[in-house]
């Protein structure tokens, strides 16, 4: 049975754990969420998403705990998918002027946070990737300012670089938990070839 792991420090995990189940019947693939909470959790799950949120609280949260020694130790063996905090987390650098952000350093990433404004600004969009069409949540999100050579850029709105991919890590500015379409869940599950 495959345990599929959210972050559940904060943000979104109620509504990760309903996209993945939804995705894992869809793809009729016998699976488990496991509410991430412990850096023992992180060595036992096949898959680990890192949910929106408050990037420099999640952070600090995950240094306390060890979550984030954890996370480095399985990055480049199984999936993991960072969306908008998540996605500032698993960068290796976030645009200066921000001294307490702890950083995964998972991906050849540099990201600049609120890129698209501030939670007013916030916005849907329809957005063109290679894998299809997806309906885009913005909520205060952030963007791929530049990618490493290694780095596959998936998805861009209005020029800005809006969802990326290094190996088995996967980086979004927006939110997928929050519309029907389980399309990015699909395509992160078979990052690691769980389906």
């Amino acid at each position: 049975m495959l345990k599929i792991g959210v972050l559940a420090i904060q943000g979104d995990v109620s509504e990760h754990a309903f996209a993945v189940e939804k995705t894992l019947k869809k793809l009729n693939l016998n699976g488990e969420i496991v509410e991430v909470k412990t850096a023992g959790q992180v060595k036992e799950i096949d898959a680990l998403i890192i949910p929106g949120g408050e990037s420099t609280a999640i952070g600090k949260l995950m240094a306390k705990t060890g979550i984030d020694n954890a996370i480095k130790e399985i990055s480049g063996k199984i999936p993991v998918m960072g969306i908008c905090a998540g996605m500032v987390l698993i960068s290796g650098e976030v645009r200066s002027g921000i001294n307490e952000q702890q950083l995964l350093n998972l991906m050849n990433i540099k990201v600049n946070r609120n890129a698209f404004g501030r939670q007013r600004e916030s916005f849907e969009a329809e957005i063109s990737s290679k894998i299809g069409v997806i309906h885009g949540v913005f909520i205060r999100a952030p963007v791929i300012e530049s990618a490493g050579k290694d780095v596959e850029v998936l998805a861009e709105y209005g020029g800005k670089i809006v969802m990326g991919r290094q190996g088995k890590i996967l980086a979004l500015s927006f939110h997928p938990e929050l519309t029907c379409d389980t399309k990015v869940y699909e395509y992160f599950l078979k990052l690691g070839d769980l389906k």
